[in-house]
Parts: structure tokens; sequence; C-alpha cells
């Protein structure tokens, strides 16, 4: 097991989200319409870094999974919910994720009801072997789909990976334009020329095609009855190299104690990826997470930073460990 100085959250218990009784009536009363008569909602979602309703509701005719915002004080989460429904809908269905069914605006609430997962629940922390396995089949049947973006895909002007920006961190730090002291104490200062020079493949390293869910982390993956995995909050996605998307999944599987290395070789989205590639990308996430973890706290969402730090711990000791470097 990896010395791992960042304490790892609790990611079913990171979001501070209302409760179906906080939720305006109208909303409530739209809802209960959806799902054919009164209502039950089970607890809050406790997973996630926003603070959207999000809850399995139980009526008298189905069982979903329903999502509501309110679009005047969260704007960016509305967006985001608009966003996701129409991504949702354009999904090949070999994709293995919740679908929606329905979606509607009120009052200026923002309001979603996809499929409720059978038992659905997070993958266990630590990563068990299984749910980890299971997870990575489901990522292969979901790149295989996403190989090329569908005609319905292609209507949404999906945006390559790094079309937001480039990850510049340690090449900022090696530059002066970001502080030592800035960053975590146990920051390997002494190898940032290697990682800045690593960071600055990333963008040839993961150019591709193929429609990435861009946010694959545990806590976006439900496990159901029989086992198997679900991905969920399809937000983000954009074009890459579907094996970028493995990279942040698998350093939280590192930190577990899996062979990550391994289990990225024998992964289908990864044949023929030199090691470079992803070692450039382990580069380019590391110190992305890292800068951004040291950031001034997020308000709307308590820990927010603690991920982000935790996440570039993660991606930095795995690619210590596959360059034998030691800090």
């Amino acid at each position: 097991m990896p010395h791992i100085v960042t304490p790892r959250l609790q990611y079913a218990s990171t979001a501070a989200r209302p409760r179906w009784g906080d939720l305006p009536q109208g909303i409530r009363q739209l809802i209960s319409r959806h799902l054919g008569g009164a209502v039950e909602a089970e607890a809050s979602a406790g997973s996630g870094f926003t603070s959207g309703f999000a809850a399995v509701a139980h009526g008298t005719s189905r069982t979903q999974f329903i999502k509501a915002v309110n679009g005047e004080t969260n704007p960016v989460i509305a967006n985001c919910y608009r966003r996701e429904a129409l991504i949702n809908r354009a999904l090949p269905p070999e994709v293995p994720a919740p679908r929606l069914q329905w979606f509607e605006e009120q009052d200026d609430w923002v309001v979603l009801g996809f499929d409720a997962v059978d038992g659905g629940r997070m993958p266990a922390e630590p990563w068990e072997p299984n749910e980890l396995d299971a997870t990575l089949n489901a990522y292969a049947t979901t790149a295989e789909a996403l190989a090329a973006p569908s005609p319905s895909m292609l209507e949404l002007a999906l945006k390559p990976v790094d079309a937001e920006g480039d990850f510049t961190d340690w090449r900022d730090l090696q530059a002066g334009g970001t502080k030592p002291e800035d960053l975590p104490a146990w920051v390997p200062l002494q190898l940032t020329p290697q990682l800045a020079e690593l960071e600055s493949k990333w963008r040839t390293a993961t150019a591709g095609h193929a429609v990435l869910h861009h946010d694959l982390r545990q806590d976006n993956v439900l496990i159901d009855t029989s086992d198997a995995a679900w991905i969920c909050d399809w937000n983000w996605p954009c074009l890459g190299a579907s094996w970028f998307d493995l990279v942040l999944l698998l350093a939280t599987a590192f930190a577990d104690g899996h062979d990550a290395t391994t289990l990225f070789a024998a992964h289908p989205t990864t044949h023929g990826v030199a090691d470079e590639q992803l070692d450039a990308a382990l580069a380019a996430l590391s110190g992305f997470f890292l800068a951004s973890g040291a950031q001034p706290s997020a308000d709307w969402s308590p820990h927010l930073r603690q991920h982000q730090t935790w996440c570039g711990e993660v991606t930095l000791r795995w690619l210590a460990d596959r360059r034998r470097w030691i800090f």
C-alpha cells in the first residue's frame, strides 16, 4: 500500500444537499406527477460536490432517481443539469448509464428523472477487486460504444479535451509563476524539471476522437444488485483518447494497493499506448489537481480542495512508482 499523506475523503459523505421536504411544494408536486402519486424519497445522496437535490424517490407507480436544483441561486449547477439531459439522451444504448426519463423546468428549478439503478450503491472504499473489475468492464463497453461520436453526439458539438486550456502547472512552477510554498510541503520540488517535461507532452499523448466521460471517479459509479457497474453523471464529455478516462480512476485504485499499471495495460482501450503517454497524462493531472487544491476553500463545496489535493497526490505517487522516483 503506497504511503499517501493527504487524508482520503469519505466519498459517500462529501455533499451537502437539500432533503425532500426542503423542496418547494410545486416542485414536489411536479415530481409526484411523474412518479404516479405520493412520493417517499430516500436520503439525499451523500456523494458528489454540488448542492443540488439528488435522491431515489418512490412513487405510486414508479421509482426514479431525481435531480433538482434552483437555477436562480445555482445557475452553474442548473446549466450542468441541462447539459447532462442533452448528453444522456444522446448516449448509445450500449453505454451502461442510467437513462433520463424526463426533464422539466418550473419556477426557476431544473428537474431530471432517471432510471433508478436496482440497489445502486457506490463502490466500496477502498476498492474491492470485483467492483473495480466491474467498473473497468463497464468502461470497456462504454469506450467501445463511444469510440467515435454518434450523429446525435456530433450535434452537441463536443470539444477536444484540451479545448478549455492547457495543463501548465509544473511548467508554471518551474518558471516561477507558481510559488513553491503554495503547494503541500511533501511535493518533490526537485522533480519539477522532469514533471514539467512530461506535462508538456500531454496534449499529443491524449489526443483522439473518442467521446470521454471526463469525470470517471469512484463516486460517479454505481454497483447494482447483480454486481454490475453503471457510469453516472454525464456532465463533462469531450473528445480525446479513450484511455484518458482510466487515469484518475486507476490512480485511486493504486492508492488502495492495486497494481494500476498492470490493470491499465490490460484494458482494451490501452492497446498501443506507450509508457510515455500515460506518464504525460499523470504528470498533467497531478500538477492540475495539486495547484487546484491549493486554491482558497470553496464555500459551495467544502470538501472540494481536499479532494483535489488527494487526487493530485495519488496521480503523482503512481507516476513516481512507475518512474522509480523516491520522495
